[in-house]
């Protein structure tokens, strides 16, 4: 069973770069950060576009 896990784990270093890994992680990050300020964003001008409306 060692073995089978030790092949799978050495077939994985060679399958998969290293490099495209972290490079897909941080262009996934860098979207959600992207994504999670505009967010931020329009939460802020909703809520002074609210408070304006009341006065």
């Amino acid at each position: 069973m060692k073995k089978l896990n030790f092949l799978l784990f050495a077939v994985a270093l060679f399958a998969l770069s290293s490099c495209s890994v972290i490079s897909g992680i941080f262009k996934a990050g860098a979207a959600v950060g992207v994504i999670a300020v505009i967010v931020i964003i329009g939460i802020i001008l909703w809520i002074i576009s609210a408070f304006r409306g009341k006065q």
